[in-house]
């Protein structure tokens, strides 16, 4: 079949990669894509929330499948009209990814569906998380410690639209727990962890997200599964109950608290830069499982878990997140990939045949091992052979799990 992905970052760059390998796929293309998918499939210029381009686009290439990587036209009702087209599509209505669009509706779907979460405050005080309740690209999440931090985050949140939640500051270590979903039916896959904030030591202001790790080696076995049928599960059963059936891939951040795993968000889509380290794990015809999710029949597909180990590091503009960069050269992707590293394009452009960079992430950059420590070692020695303009990468991720491993 032919595949579209939507999107144009590093996650939909691994999404093409891994569904190229699919027995089931024969070709891929993208809308918009980047110049990492136009190596693997064909690009078209079109945005990712032009639903009525893509759903001309599907029809005029054939596409078996459409899967949706970011989450904006999935909460703006894309994957709604692509489905009333007569398309397939990866990717839920914009009823059920409310659970992303709106901090508010989730809270409402998973106290019903009894699941543990950060609890919300009725009066703002310190110690807090302070959320805006729609879309922010990563960039709505506030920790307050202190007063001061606290009324920046209001004056920040403001910023953002004008409904916000103020939550419990739980204590612990995150975790990111994806499923692929029918509706019904639940699929778990391989577990990750993510480094949300911009510097060293979780330093600075948060972001899309500036590395990721998997396998988590503090998890024993059997433990993703646990949590898939604990938290996943239920939020899939009360939303079809509501009439708002989830297919796609739900994704939950969890913090591993002293009692227990706590939900602190739901996402309805593939995590970035998570899906960079995760899918390289997955064994199996991705585009198969996904297909099955999306005509509602996932019960009898199985996806196994390989043992190799997964550590991406994103490579950001120098001014990132406040700000981006467009036009400057960038060397070193063939020596890292010849280095055996996997090079995911997350804002670049080609520019009079040159690879220049295009956005706040540029690239993300994953090394895979028999360990972390050996797949953390690729990933960095591969960092350090690619280069632009005031490039920038976090130096610690996987650092402690490492530490744990060993």
């Amino acid at each position: 079949m032919r595949v579209l992905v939507v999107g144009s970052g590093g996650r939909e760059h691994a999404l093409a990669w891994k569904l190229a390998q699919s027995p089931s796929v024969d070709e891929v293309h993208a809308a918009p894509g980047n110049p990492g998918i136009a190596m693997l499939g064909q690009c078209h210029p079109i945005r990712a929330e032009d639903g009525d381009s893509l759903l001309e686009l599907a029809r005029t290439i054939g596409a078996g499948l459409v899967v949706i990587g970011p989450e904006a036209p999935l909460v703006a009702g894309v994957s709604d009209q692509l489905r009333r087209g007569g398309v397939a599509v990866f990717g839920p209505s914009a009823a059920a990814a409310q659970i992303e669009g709106s901090k508010r509706f989730a809270k409402d779907v998973m106290r019903a569906a009894g699941v543990p979460i950060a609890e919300t405050m009725s009066v703002a005080r310190v110690p807090c998380v302070v959320k805006a309740d729609g879309l922010a690209a990563g960039k709505g999440v506030f920790m307050c410690h202190t007063r001061e931090e606290l009324e920046a985050a209001l004056r920040a949140v403001a910023t953002l639209g004008d409904q916000f939640v103020i939550e419990e500051l739980l204590e612990g270590e995150e975790l990111s727990v994806f499923a692929i979903v029918d509706g019904s039916n639940v699929l778990a896959l391989p577990e990750s962890r993510d480094y949300s904030r911009v510097g060293d030591g979780d330093t600075g202001p948060n972001t899309g997200g500036m590395g990721s790790y998997s396998p988590v080696p503090e998890l024993g076995a059997g433990r993703v599964a646990e949590l898939v049928d604990a938290i996943h599960r239920p939020v899939v059963e009360t939303l079809a109950e509501r009439d708002t059936p989830f297919i796609g891939c739900l994704y939950a951040g969890l913090m591993l608290t002293d009692d227990g795993p706590r939900v602190l968000e739901f996402n309805c889509r593939f995590g970035d830069p998570e899906t960079q380290a995760i899918l390289p794990r997955v064994e199996g015809d991705l585009g198969e499982a996904l297909l099955a999710a999306a005509q509602g029949d996932l019960a009898e597909v199985e996806l196994s878990v390989s043992e190799t180990c997964a550590v991406t590091v994103a490579l950001a503009a120098g001014t990132y997140p406040e700000g981006r960069d467009a036009g400057s050269p960038i060397a070193g992707v063939e020596d890292a990939e010849a280095l055996g590293a996997l090079v995911f394009h997350a804002g670049t452009a080609v520019r009079d045949g040159q690879l220049v960079t295009s956005g706040g992430r540029i690239l993300n950059v994953t090394g895979l091992g028999d360990t972390l420590e050996q797949a953390r070692t690729r990933a960095y020695e591969a960092c350090e052979l690619v280069s632009f303009e005031g490039a920038r990468f976090r130096r610690d991720i996987a650092e402690k799990a490492v530490g744990v491993a060993g």
